[in-house]
């Protein structure tokens, strides 16, 4: 799988004589039967068995910028990117990344592919982003309202008022957040994110309407309460089979003596190999409230005991969406700026090219278009 913007093409069907029963053996197989075989052709099947190994259980993710923890709640830890003599006359930048299943450090991937590093890069030094923790057996019960609260101790913790950068589904809890407490959000950025989950079309929204809550509460009771991240991970593999069992290990064994292909190979599974789990709670009532009834949108959602609407958000507020997204259809974003109260003047909205995860790590949107974003932001300061 490669790491642009560009979403990699689907391998072709394998003929007959050359399918096998594990994927990932195949490339060695069909060289044989082409009679290719030698003692090059012998070698790099050897690395890349080692490669395939390693992608298929590589070690957790890491960060790429250094930081340190802030604060360490429940839900999360704070992680700040800031300089230790960064001073305070600038309002703080929070990103809010997605907790659905995958770790924060997709917001900080790696050198050259950091959201993180590009913000900072655009002269934005007061920098934190929510490091959500993955749900243990004890988190199980905790809800929407538990992640609003915390994400309110951390506003609290930083003066009282933000820059608030939602990444995938962190956007609708940032715009949520918005909608709870409008003074302390002085812009909004919502980048991928699902706020009128009924609008445009993919694969999450007819999943989400076609199957049960009883679906969705057995897949929970089978994980002791809670949304166990390997269930997510095969759920989303599902969606493209033919890349995800045979397709990747294709383009792993053309490129293994590319070392820079190699490496950004194994950055990339390690974060997506390994998965986060969720509280049983918050993701029944996130399936139920906003991807089933959309309550969000059509104002009816309670959050922390108010009725939240988006009518209330009047700060100045930026919609990036990808034109190739079959995560989150660029209508479910951009949908937002004819429910918020911010005038229409002070909504930007932006369409990337590529697919979804490029929105936050592609490089051509990180030179792009993230650099102008981190200077709007700027701007709201001046």
């Amino acid at each position: 799988m490669t790491l642009t913007d560009t979403p990699p093409q689907t391998a072709q069907p394998l003929t007959p004589e050359y399918e096998h029963s594990v994927p990932w053996f195949w490339p060695m197989a069909a060289a044989i039967e082409m009679q290719e075989v030698g003692l090059k052709l012998f070698s790099d099947n050897l690395r890349f068995l080692a490669e395939a190994e390693t992608i298929l259980q590589p070690p957790e993710p890491g960060w790429a910028t250094a930081n340190r923890v802030r604060l360490d709640l429940d839900t999360m830890r704070l992680r700040d990117f800031s300089p230790q003599d960064a001073g305070e006359e600038t309002l703080p930048v929070l990103i809010d990344a997605p907790y659905a299943g995958h770790s924060a450090t997709i917001a900080d991937f790696a050198r050259g592919q950091s959201l993180v590093e590009t913000l900072k890069e655009v002269g934005i030094t007061r920098l934190m982003v929510t490091d959500w923790k993955s749900a243990t057996p004890e988190m199980r019960d905790y809800d929407i309202d538990k992640y609003l609260a915390e994400l309110n101790t951390v506003v609290d913790d930083l003066g009282g008022r933000v820059h608030l950068v939602g990444l995938c589904q962190g956007g609708w809890l940032s715009a949520m957040y918005a909608c709870r407490y409008p003074d302390k959000v002085a812009s909004l950025v919502l980048a991928g994110s699902p706020i009128d989950t009924d609008a445009g079309d993919g694969p999450v929204k007819r999943i989400a309407h076609a199957l049960p809550m009883a679906f969705y509460e057995e897949m929970v009771e089978a994980g002791g309460g809670r949304m166990l991240g390997q269930s997510m991970l095969a759920g989303w593999k599902s969606m493209h089979p033919a890349l995800q069992s045979v397709g990747k290990f294709v383009d792993l064994y053309a490129h293994i003596e590319d070392k820079c292909y190699i490496r950004r190979t194994e950055t990339f599974e390690r974060w997506y190999e390994n998965p986060i789990d969720l509280p049983g709670r918050y993701y029944l009532q996130a399936i139920e409230a906003l991807f089933k009834e959309n309550r969000f949108a059509k104002g009816t959602f309670v959050g922390l005991g108010k009725t939240l609407s988006l009518k209330d958000v009047t700060c100045p507020v930026y919609l990036l969406a990808g034109k190739a997204d079959d995560i989150t259809p660029k209508e479910q974003v951009f949908a937002a700026a004819d429910l918020l109260g911010t005038p229409h003047n002070g909504i930007v909205r932006t369409l990337a090219p590529g697919g979804h995860i490029g929105l936050f790590m592609g490089t051509r949107t990180l030179a792009d278009i993230w650099p102008e974003i981190g200077e709007w932001i700027r701007a709201q300061d001046a």
